[in-house]
């Protein structure tokens, strides 16, 4: 039987259609309500869903200042002199958010009456009304205040993108690896391949585990690489945004032609043909400073590494670790490359669907930052606004939702 805790009473604004107050007479429990509890009552539409929004207590030997400053003044405590304890009363404060009719869940159109018992909601209710998978969601925890399994539809938290958000030590790399950790455990083949930008190493450890290192790759700055021959003159360009555009359209003509002459190359292919042009000498040497400055990055080889069948396995999981990595402008040009290499060979079919979680997201798409000064942020943008029709999930975790 479900704990009836208060009764409705009239105030100056509820009970209404949106809200309600209810004093308080459980009192089989020293905390016998708490905000963020859901409740429900009855109402001439059906059963109203409700959440507490806020808890007041209140003593009306209390009310009056002037009266309590003037008995303490007098060296009288006022509880010594009247039964206080038996005026102080809690009032809860609940916003109506559904009404579950015979037709289903409806929008709430008429207040509950005063006198009516509010009651813990239904734990038997509360799935189904607030969209858990219970058969086959992946759970991420319990409802607080309420013995109930958080089981998160999958289907429904990949068809768009998801945000974590909260403060340093809020528990967002825990609530990530323990979504990894479900997604790891299908064994249906729904799961989808799993890719995750781990700026400080903090998911290393899966592939440590004994559950899961069978299922999980860890890549590291010595196991990444850019291949530059599969990169398209716009591509490499996307790495080089200080280029004036006279260099930019010079280099691009130069990789086109390096990439009709050849198959294979790399940086000091592309160095090389820049040496040997016709270009302007002082064009030519500012374009050498710059590809010799992403040549320096150490990341540009003659192929990609990891290879798009290492990377996107259906229902297991790739790390890419940039624990070891200080410079930002590298982490975003390997991020830029990743992304950009798995939206496209989804977009074209290539690869099975997959979820790209990014760490310290505000580091790879800052708001209010010129692109040219954020490497990564355009294709991060692309994924937001059109990976949802490829089946390319994002998941973006940051600290600093602002940024």
């Amino acid at each position: 039987m479900r704990r009836e805790i208060g009764t409705i009473i009239c105030t100056g604004k509820s009970p209404c259609a949106s809200e309600f107050e209810f004093v308080v007479t459980d009192t089989s429990s020293p905390i016998p309500v708490r905000k963020g509890q859901f409740v429900e009552v009855r109402s001439e539409e059906g059963i109203i869903i409700a959440q507490v929004t806020e808890v007041i207590k209140t003593n009306r030997y209390f009310m009056h200042a002037d009266a309590v400053r003037e008995f303490e003044r007098g060296g009288f405590s006022i509880s010594s002199i009247f039964p206080v304890d038996r005026w102080e009363y809690i009032i809860g404060r609940a916003n109506t958010l559904a009404v579950l009719t015979k037709n289903g869940i409806e929008r709430v159109t008429y207040p509950p009456s005063p006198g009516e018992r509010v009651l813990l909601a239904d734990e038997e209710v509360l799935p189904e009304f607030l969209g858990f998978d219970m058969s086959n969601g992946i759970e991420i925890g319990k409802l607080m205040y309420h013995d109930v399994p958080v089981k998160l539809d999958l289907t429904r938290l990949f068809q768009k993108h998801l945000a974590i958000l909260s403060i340093s030590g809020g528990g967002k790399s825990y609530t990530a690896s323990v979504i990894i950790e479900e997604l790891l455990d299908k064994a249906d083949g729904l799961a989808p391949a799993v890719i995750v930008i781990d700026p400080h190493g903090e998911y290393v450890g899966f592939g440590e585990d004994e559950n899961y290192a069978s299922k999980t790759r860890v890549f590291d700055t010595n196991s990444i690489k850019i291949g530059a021959s599969s990169l398209t003159p716009s591509q490499i360009l996307e790495f080089l945004p200080q280029m004036t555009q006279v260099q930019r359209r010079d280099l691009e003509k130069l990789i086109s032609d390096l990439r009709q002459e050849r198959v294979e190359y790399g940086m000091d292919d592309i160095i090389q043909a820049v040496e040997n042009s016709r270009i302007d000498e002082r064009t030519k040497r500012a374009m050498i400073r710059w590809l010799d400055d992403l040549k320096r990055t150490g990341l540009i080889g003659n192929v990609d590494s990891p290879s798009l069948n290492e990377l996107v396995r259906l229902g297991e999981l790739s790390i890419i670790d940039l624990s070891q990595i200080i410079d930002l402008r590298k982490k975003q040009i390997i991020v830029a490359h990743l992304a950009r290499k798995l939206f496209e060979s989804r977009r074209l079919g290539k690869i099975p669907p997959f979820v790209l979680i990014v760490e310290e997201a505000h580091q790879f798409a800052p708001e209010g930052v010129e692109r040219g000064k954020a490497i990564s942020k355009n294709i991060i943008e692309t994924i937001a606004r059109e990976g949802r029709k490829f089946n390319a999930s994002l998941v973006l975790i940051s600290q600093r939702p602002i940024k």
